[in-house]
């Protein structure tokens, strides 16, 4: 009688192992920390930004969520991206990159970037990159620095040949009709740059000039919207419409992420954006700062892809 009891029990337990399956399988995302990767050093917008959508993340869902940043972005290698590209589709690693990872990452040699592996969660800001010269300079447009140019030596600064707002700047310069005769890269492009006559134009952000906005000119900013701060001064896009183009910075994930992930993120990124931090921010700094969904930011994407042709075109 003991193993007929005995054995309805066992066959009882072993029947329930099943059942359990199923509610485990329902558990909600996020079960474990969160990691938002940026291929850049601390400190910049992208990286500021990023790590207030990650402590909001941490407060909405109670899981642990932080910033890594992974240096070696501008042209590349971007060792950030790669790491996100090589990580599980969970959800779990999310990748915080600038434009030019998606749109030149896979056309570098990068294997894991090539094709882009990824897909965007949103857009949330555009730098506010300038181009600038001091304020003794004499011309006051693109078009004066053009026909100044075209008779004169002007040198230009940036941050990096390969960078969007230098290919811009380049493009735009064979756009008017004329080429710098010196350009070279600088870690910091501020209002030392200028006063030092180490260069006469220079492409930089407009947080970099800000304690000596009064005293140089801005001759476009790079982007399809003026700057809030510097609101008469034009865009590179009204001076040449077909180089409507700018840096921005949006949330990325792997092509097989689920979706109740990417919603998730979505969610606790556009409170952020909206937050009166994010417009402080925004303020202070003159960065745009707004959200795109996916939709949006893979239209973007694609227009960017045709002006990167443009800019191509222009400097073969």
């Amino acid at each position: 009688m003991k193993t007929l009891t005995l054995f309805p029990l066992a066959a009882a337990a072993a029947l329930s192992v099943p059942l359990i399956a199923p509610t485990a399988a329902l558990a909600e995302w996020p079960e474990q920390p969160v990691e938002f990767v940026v291929p850049f050093p601390p400190g910049d917008l992208e990286d500021i930004l990023t790590r207030m959508i990650a402590d909001e993340f941490q407060k909405e869902y109670g899981v642990p969520a932080a910033v890594v940043n992974k240096p070696g972005g501008g042209g590349g290698p971007f060792p950030g991206a790669v790491e996100v590209a090589n990580a599980e589709a969970d959800g779990y690693t999310v990748g915080s990159f600038v434009s030019d990872v998606v749109l030149t990452g896979p056309q570098i040699g990068i294997p894991a970037l090539s094709p882009n592996p990824f897909e965007p969660i949103g857009v949330f800001v555009t730098y506010p990159f300038v181009i600038a010269a001091g304020g003794d300079a004499p011309y006051d447009s693109i078009d004066e620095l053009a026909a100044y140019a075209q008779e004169n030596e002007v040198a230009l600064g940036h941050f990096g040949a390969m960078l969007t707002p230098t290919q811009i700047t380049f493009a735009l310069a064979k756009a008017k009709g004329f080429d710098f005769a010196y350009e070279a890269a600088f870690d910091a492009l501020d209002c030392n740059t200028l006063a030092s006559g180490d260069v006469d134009v220079m492409n930089t952000t407009l947080q970099q000039i800000f304690p000596c906005l009064d005293e140089v000119k801005v001759l476009a900013s790079i982007g399809a919207e003026r700057i809030p701060v510097t609101p008469e001064v034009p865009t590179v896009a009204e001076v040449q419409p077909d180089l409507n183009m700018a840096l921005w910075n949006g949330l990325f994930v792997k092509a097989d992420v689920p979706q109740e992930a990417r919603d998730k993120i979505a969610a606790v990124a556009q409170t952020v954006i909206a937050s009166d931090a994010a417009k402080t921010l925004a303020a202070d700094t003159g960065a745009l700062i707004y959200w795109q969904d996916t939709a949006e930011a893979e239209a973007q994407i694609e227009a960017d892809m045709e002006t990167l042709g443009t800019i191509s075109g222009l400097l073969e």
